[in-house]
C-alpha cells in the first residue's frame, strides 16, 4: 500500500469515528431534551474586544430556563456589574434596567428560531434542532470544572445570523446534555465567554423569575 493510499485509509478511519462521537453526543442532547423541564444555573459572561485585545465587561448572575409548550423561555438575573433583567418568551425579549426604570422590549417577529438559537443554545434544545441551524463539527473532548465535556463548533447555516456570528464553540456536559460553556464568535473578531456553574436540572422554578416586577411609572420602550 503506498503511503498516499495509508494517509487516505487513516484519514476516512478518524472522520469515521468523529462521525460516530458527534452522533453520540446529540443522542445524549436528544434524550436530555425529552426530558427536559427546567434548569437553572449560575453564569460569568464575558466580552473580549479584539481591537483593545483586552475584556471590556464581565457579567454575574443567576439564569433559568424552562419549558413551554414548544419553546423554551429564559430569563436572566444580571447582578454585576449593575442589576438588569432579561426575559426572552413569547417571541419577545424584554430588558429592565431598575437603576433607569425602564424596559427595552424587541420583538423576535419572523426572526423568532435565529433569536431561540442563541438564546437558549445549549440548554434543553435536541442534537435535532441543533443541526438544523448549525453545521456541527466534533472537536474532542475537554475537562471543564473537572467534567468531561464534548467540544463542538457550530457555524450557523442562516447567511443573516452569519453577519453576527462567524461560529460558536460549546461545551456540552453529555451526562445531562447542557452547555457548560459556550463561546460566541463575531466577525468582527470579538467574542463573548459565558461559564455555567451550581446547575440545577429540573426543579421547580418560580413563575415570578418570567415576569418583571414594574410599576406605572417605568418607561417603556419597544424596538
Amino acid at each position: 500500500m503506498s503511503t498516499l493510499s495509508c494517509l487516505a485509509l487513516v484519514a476516512s478511519v478518524a472522520l469515521a469515528t468523529t462521525s460516530g462521537e458527534l452522533e453520540t453526543v446529540l443522542k445524549q442532547m436528544d434524550d436530555s431534551a425529552a426530558k427536559f423541564r427546567t434548569t437553572e444555573a449560575s453564569f460569568t459572561w464575558t466580552q473580549y474586544n479584539k481591537v483593545i485585545d483586552d475584556v471590556t465587561e464581565t457579567q454575574e448572575g443567576k439564569i433559568y430556563f424552562r419549558r413551554a409548550g414548544d419553546e423554551t423561555q429564559m430569563a436572566a438575573e444580571i447582578m454585576q456589574p449593575s442589576m438588569k433583567l432579561v426575559i426572552f418568551s413569547d417571541g419577545k425579549i424584554q430588558i429592565y434596567q431598575p437603576r433607569l426604570d425602564q424596559v427595552d422590549i424587541y420583538d423576535a417577529g419572523a426572526h423568532r428560531e435565529e433569536f431561540e438559537s442563541f438564546l437558549v443554545l445549549g440548554f434543553g434544545g435536541s442534537g435535532k434542532d441543533m443541526l438544523r441551524s448549525f453545521d456541527v463539527k466534533y472537536e474532542g473532548t475537554e475537562k471543564i470544572d473537572g467534567i468531561e465535556t464534548a467540544k463542538l463548533d457550530l457555524t450557523p447555516k442562516s447567511e443573516k445570523v452569519r453577519q453576527h456570528f462567524d461560529h460558536i464553540l460549546l461545551w456540552i456536559d453529555p451526562q445531562k446534555g447542557l452547555s457548560l460553556q459556550q463561546k460566541l464568535f463575531e466577525t468582527s473578531g470579538d467574542y463573548r465567554l459565558a461559564k455555567y456553574s451550581g446547575i440545577q436540572l429540573n426543579q421547580k422554578i418560580s413563575e415570578d423569575k418570567f415576569k418583571l416586577k414594574i410599576s406605572g411609572k417605568t418607561k417603556t420602550l419597544t424596538h
